[in-house]
């Protein structure tokens, strides 16, 4: 009986209204001002929404979230988190359907899509437009989220919200980026699960791939955000397991984590929806003593990981400056004493510590010297701090100017007996300054000057009341951190975390350098001080593809004496190694590039700290503008850059609007085509075209529902292409000759496969990625096309940016989609069909239409790489000055003609045979182009993922004389090269 009642409730709970999507008039909607995330909509015609009479309430209405998915892949401490969540609108009128979504405030959100009613809308990552006032340290009144520097294990919230037709479904799907940071030795990983309803269909999902061996690994149980699960060293007790429905896969550098609740259980944890925090932590092997650390090297890039163990404690020098004023009274100022009387049973016997206390006057436990850690300094210290009683205001700039000047004095007094010692401040305040200075660039003034880089300024933030900009930059500027800590939150056991991390310094004034012709662009490289638990990540651009070594120093000093480390590493080995390692796991299309972002992310970081840092405009200005292009190279919502999203125009009637300009949207699909049933779970319509009417394209056909989806018919296409390792096929159409060579590249190499950028404005370059030959073949390596760019300049300018995994498309809106979606787009210059992980069809001025396909390896051997495969399928519209590997030969004439009787070619494949339309094939064959004789064997090539076999006159040696010039004359400098033809056009 009493399970029957469960069930009833929980039945209750599911169907009720009120615990279905959120909307606008919900308490949570001041999100919507959270500045880091701004998102402006595109529409600025919109109409006020007429609601029919009989709609009365707004509960009634509310969509359904009928999936929520979030799959999150690890890769070497780089996470990538990819969102969806399906809402459907049950009802005949149109609702407004809220997606909102908490990320962590250190992850860069890198693309948004809504699909809506059937049509696709996709965001657009852009400058952001410079505000005329001026950004002081002032904060204006509101509470300050401005910057995602601003804390750490905090989560930031995403909200968009959208009018959803009746009887229709909106998908949301947001991806995300973050750098794990390693803490009291180990990492974590946090999920929000907070859908606001119960939800039928619920999944997390964390993979985690490492080089090294995964030594500890745990999932703890869901926590609120505000109430740590864990105890003081950072890991649960064990008397609590994961949450419900939680499965784990793991084995020595590898684990695949699962949490998937069904309703009854999602109602056991919160019958809201709020069920909490997903959160895992987990820790590799490393070397002991002074190892050189992990180096992984990865498509031109590399990271480094430094964080040796098992090293001396290094003293040292601290002094607390604490916040006495009125506004610390009750919890905060008992919760603060709690945390120091805990601290003070963990300073070490090599230690020297003093208190400063700050309010409207400022108090020294010691003057003029700092203690060292005795059993009756500790028990003096714990009666002063029983003893602080909160009143008064807040002179923010007393207190740090007191405790400097302590600390200051101290070292400099004892200079030689401190060299291998860490000195830090540790800060804590509630609030703002009140009392004496408080403008806040003259507090960040007169603090720089006082620490002299002589030591480390550790800032703590309690409650919302908080400049949290000035904290950070008090820090920022002195080689120290800041951590907020939430009004509700549990402060002391906080606190107590942020010194334990602070507190066992192993390491100080740490350079990391590497070969200087070989590396360029590298990220924070000094680093004040390494503490125990913690790590530090380099991550840099190769500059050298032919080094075949690294040289690695790094210097350092610990308590004992100054160390230097060095190591020579193997880039090729490292190479292959990491590319070993993504493929043993199957890690995913969102990884391959994992280095190159890392690097992009920590580089975007740095120029943020630069900026905040900056002393200058001129030097704020530079970073700045570093930190921009870097965000939009990688497509990074940052505090430097804004996303626009289109939003759909819904009509008084509750459908779509039909407006071409502003939103993209489906092919006109047939009547009732929208409605969807409840239990229609397709995601139908991935297809889109922008200002003009959609043309027919071959790969497309109709469904019976009238909704316009891809299928993989096959398209037909010329057999000049540029596939496998790579192996060139011509056809040429003047001469109907079928000509195929190899071209022994180098990885790292873009090369120019079609160059028309004067006439049609079009180009298409490759780059090249290695893999070892297979045993007993005659080459030294294989290359393939990992990446191909086509360049379309005319009418306007825009590109397609191809890789196995995605395509970029950039045409004035720039979209990313996936190679695994089956989706078509036209726009004003461009129409692109993919086949879902089969090919993409791109059609540009209506005529010139290439195919590329996606070659995908599910369990690959050493010697294969997911690659592409080029081929031209018109070259209608390409004028007859064309260049490139393959464009030189869309309008030549090539002639088949005999060599002189002593030139030799015999061999088993010199026999007679014919090839082309009625031509008769000589026993020794060569090529005539223009005033070149090439030698040809005739062979078998097979194209298409091999569906077909062609017949061809094959040329030697890297295809010399046959292609105008040589190889250097075909590798450009980038994949957005346009240049020309370096030795003018073709001629003919």
């Amino acid at each position: 009986m009493s399970h029957l009642k469960m069930l009833l409730i929980v039945l209750v709970v599911y169907l009720c209204p009120v615990f279905q999507c959120q909307t606008e008039d919900t308490e949570m909607s001041e999100d919507v001002d959270f500045e880091e995330y701004a998102i402006s909509d595109t529409d600025p015609n919109a109409a006020p929404l007429r609601i029919p009479r009989q709609v009365k309430t707004l509960k009634e209405t509310k969509p359904h979230i009928q999936e929520l998915s979030v799959q999150t892949t690890i890769i070497s401490r780089y996470a990538f988190t990819a969102v969806s969540c399906s809402m459907l609108n049950r009802h005949s009128a149109a609702t407004q359907g809220v997606f909102q979504f908490h990320i962590p405030t250190t992850a860069y959100i890198s693309n948004f899509t809504m699909i809506v009613g059937g049509r696709v809308f996709p965001s657009q990552v852009k400058a952001r437009e410079k505000k005329m006032k001026k950004e002081g340290g002032e904060n204006n009144g509101k509470k300050n989220k401005n910057t995602p520097e601003q804390s750490e294990g905090e989560m930031a919230v995403f909200r968009m919200a959208v009018t959803i037709p009746g009887r229709n479904r909106a998908v949301f799907l947001l991806t995300y980026e973050e750098l794990l940071q390693r803490r009291l030795g180990h990492y974590e990983h946090v999920t929000s699960v907070r859908p606001m309803q119960l939800v039928s269909r619920l999944s997390v999902g964390v993979t985690v791939v490492e080089h090294s061996r995964i030594t500890y690994l745990e999932v703890l149980p869901l926590r609120n955000g505000k109430t740590p699960s864990s105890n003081g060293n950072g890991k649960s007790d064990g008397k609590v397991g994961p949450p419900v429905s939680t499965v784990i896969r793991q084995n020595d550098t590898f684990c695949k984590i699962s949490f998937t609740p069904n309703i009854a259980q999602q109602a056991k944890i919160a019958t809201n929806g709020m069920l909490g925090e997903f959160v895992v932590h987990y820790d590799v092997e490393r070397e002991t003593g002074t190892g050189i650390g992990d180096i992984q090297v990865l498509d031109g890039h590399f990271v480094h990981y430094f964080a040796p163990k098992d090293l001396p404690v290094v003293p040292k020098n601290v002094v607390f400056v604490i916040d006495t004023s009125a506004s610390m009274v009750g919890t905060k100022i008992r919760q603060t004493k709690e945390a120091l009387f805990t601290i003070l049973r963990e300073l070490r016997p090599s230690d020297h510590f003093n208190f400063v206390t700050f309010s409207n006057r400022i108090r020294v436990w010691h003057p003029g010297k700092l203690v060292p850690v005795t059993p009756n300094n500790i028990r003096d210290a714990k009666k002063f701090i029983y003893m602080i009683s909160p009143t008064g205001g807040t002179d923010i700039n007393g207190g740090i100017q007191a405790g400097s000047a302590l600390l200051g004095d101290y070292l400099s007094s004892k200079e030689e007996s401190h060299h291998n010692s860490v000195s830090l401040i540790i800060f804590l305040t509630d609030g703002r300054p009140t009392v004496g200075i408080v403008q806040s660039p003259s507090i960040i003034g007169n603090t720089k000057a006082a620490v002299q880089e002589k030591f480390c300024l550790f800032t703590i933030g309690m409650g919302d009341d908080v400049d949290y900009r000035l904290l950070e930059r008090m820090s920022l500027e002195n080689c120290g951190t800041m951590r907020r800590i939430p009004e509700d939150a549990n402060a002391s056991v906080m606190l107590k975390g942020f010194y334990d991390e602070i507190g066992t310094p192993l390491l100080s004034d740490i350079r990391v350098e590497y070969s200087e012709d070989a590396v360029e662009y590298i990220t924070q490289n000094l680093f004040t001080n390494y503490f125990n638990g913690s790590e530090l990540i380099v991550a840099g651009k190769l500059t050298n593809h032919s080094s075949e070594s690294l040289h690695v120093q790094v210097t350092a000093s610990n308590s004992e004496r100054s160390i230097v480390l060095e190591k020579d590493v193997s880039i090729h080995e490292r190479e292959q190694e990491t590319e070993r390692r993504l493929a043993e796991a199957e890690a995913g299309p969102n990884v391959n590039g994992y280095v190159e972002r890392l690097w992009g992310y920590l580089s975007v970081k740095d120029g943020l700290k630069g900026r905040l840092r900056s002393q200058t405009s001129a030097e704020r200005e530079n970073y700045t503008q570093h930190a921009t292009n870097l965000s939009l190279t990688y497509n990074f919502l940052t505090p430097l850059t804004q996303m626009t999203v289109e939003k759909p125009q819904v009509l008084a009637d509750g459908t779509l609007a039909q407006k071409e300009a502003e939103a993209t949207e489906a092919p006109p699909p047939a009547e009732s085509s929208n409605q969807l049933s409840e239990d229609d779970n397709t995601l139908t319509p991935q297809s889109l075209h922008r200002n003009q009417p959609p043309k027919p394209i071959s790969a497309v056909s109709k469904s019976t529902s009238g909704v316009s989806k891809l299928t993989k018919k096959s398209v037909t296409v010329s057999k000049t292409s540029a596939d496998g390792d790579p192996h060139f096929v011509v056809e040429v159409p003047l001469s109907k000759l079928t000509v195929c060579f190899n071209i022994n590249g180098e990885p790292g190499h873009i090369l120019r496969l079609v160059t028309d950028h004067k006439r049609s404005g079009v180009t298409v370059n490759g780059a090249l990625i290695g893999a070892p030959a297979p045993a007993g073949s005659h080459k030294e390596q294989r290359t393939y096309f990992s990446t191909i760019t086509i360049v379309a300049d005319k009418p306007h300018r825009s590109y397609i940016e191809v890789t196995p995994r995605k395509v970029i498309l950039d045409d004035r809106d720039r979209m990313i989609l996936s190679s695994s979606s089956s989706i078509s787009i036209e726009t004003a210059n461009l129409g692109v069909v993919i086949v879902a992980n089969t090919n993409l069809t791109v059609t540009i001025l209506g005529t010139i239409q290439f195919v590329i396909l996606f070659h995908h390896y599910k369990n690959p051997a050493p010697y294969q790489r997911d690659h592409l495969g080029f081929y031209i399928a018109n070259s209608k519209g390409l004028s007859k000055d064309t260049h490139g590997l393959l464009g030189q030969f869309l309008y030549e004439d090539i002639g088949l003609t005999q060599l002189p009787g002593n030139f030799s070619m015999a061999g088993k494949n010199s026999t007679q045979g014919t090839l082309g339309k009625n031509t008769t094939l000589p026993s020794c064959p060569a090529l005539k182009v223009k005033d070149r004789t090439v030698p040809v064997i005739k062979k078998s090539r097979r194209i298409y993922s091999g569906k077909q076999t062609v017949d061809c006159w094959f040329a030697k040696n890297n295809a010399a004389k046959l292609i105008d010039g040589q190889y250097s004359d075909y590798v450009v400098s980038h994949l957005f090269d346009t240049g020309d033809w370096a030795n003018g056009t073709n001629t003919h």
